[in-house]
């Protein structure tokens, strides 16, 4: 197809892989970095061949300056960028209100630059949290309960910047098409040592951090499918206001345990836990580690789900989760983040 893209965080895990993606199929890429100085030299490093296909512009979710250079003359938006931790903040504010006017400020200046098509990289986070059940499957019709004691900083904000997205959209886009992308946890190779939070869970596996598995689990996706579900809503008309799950099956984190041991060799294997951490030990770490506390509710939960929407609408398929664990493994070994 080709056009005209902004993509927002350009030097995020998603981001990577979906630049990756438009490049091979056509499209002149522009890509946001918090920091010109370092940002572009690492995409750079990573296609060297782009030219003049690839720039890079230096722009701030919380900031207006460098956002009316990045859009001009952009036909699309994926607008991926938002904020992220590997530790609880301090107040739920620290993510919330980036992650909401970031989105916003994107929005407004895609709008005014006349972008066709803008896509949010949203998370199963706004779907499938704030619900007593501890079985249950969801799909793109589900919300999360914000209001609800157990949804936790991270969750609160991506749901609310969505909300916020469309509610924006529907009072201010004008002829602006919004569709957004909700992913599950994204597993898959990594292409350097500055990894991303969310494969964070496979190094603690891997590096003994983790000697028992806490009774938790997630649904996964490959980065691969998640950006290539991005593209297929970049590319595909009349799907305005459209919302697509990008997700494979559900896994506790013991089953991916046995993934890593089944299918690396023994050495690289040996510190993988064996055994599931009891839900009282669970309970004992949350009453010093602001990490476990944030999650303690989630222990025994198991969330499936319904990803047929994204299937049969856009033709999307997913690969097996086996194969995102074990390249996400091997890709973190190889990049030197877990010593062996």
């Amino acid at each position: 197809m080709g056009g005209t893209v902004l993509v927002t965080g350009g030097t995020g895990y998603i981001a990577g892989e979906l630049i990756d993606q438009l490049l091979g199929k056509g499209w002149t890429v522009r890509a946001t970095v918090r920091s010109k100085s370092t940002g572009e030299a690492r995409l750079r490093a990573r296609w060297p061949q782009a030219g003049e296909r690839l720039s890079v512009h230096e722009a701030e979710l919380m900031d207006d300056a460098g956002w009316a250079d990045a859009t001009a003359g952009c036909t699309h938006v994926a607008h991926v960028a938002s904020p992220i931790a590997a530790a609880a903040p301090k107040h739920e504010d620290e993510m919330i209100v980036p992650a909401r006017e970031g989105t916003l400020r994107a929005l407004r200046f895609a709008r005014d630059a006349g972008v066709k098509r803008f896509v949010q990289t949203s998370s199963m986070a706004a779907v499938a949290y704030g619900r007593d059940e501890k079985v249950y499957t969801v799909d793109e019709n589900d919300w999360t309960n914000v209001a609800h004691p157990d949804v936790y900083p991270y969750v609160k904000s991506k749901t609310i910047a969505e909300r916020a997205a469309r509610d924006w959209v529907a009072a201010e886009g004008g002829g602006l098409e919004f569709v957004s992308v909700n992913p599950s946890m994204v597993l898959g190779p990594v292409h350097d040592a500055d990894f991303s939070p969310s494969v964070e869970v496979v190094r603690q596996l891997l590096d003994g951090s983790m000697p028992m598995a806490p009774d938790l689990g997630f649904a996964v996706v490959d980065t691969r499918d998640c950006a290539d579900l991005h593209v297929r809503c970049l590319e595909t008309p009349g799907l305005a206001g459209e919302r697509f799950i990008a997700s494979g099956p559900f896994f506790k984190l013991i089953e991916l345990a046995a993934i890593l041991r089944a299918h690396l060799p023994a050495e690289q294997a040996r510190k993988v836990p064996r055994r599931v951490m009891p839900n009282w030990m669970v309970s004992v770490l949350a009453l010093v580690n602001p990490g476990v506390r944030s999650i303690r509710a989630e222990v025994g939960k198991s969330r499936n789900v319904d990803a047929s929407h994204a299937k049969e609408r856009l033709g999307w398929e997913t690969r097996p989760v086996e194969q995102s664990v074990v390249d996400c493994a091997r890709s973190l070994i190889g990049h030197g983040v877990v010593k062996v």
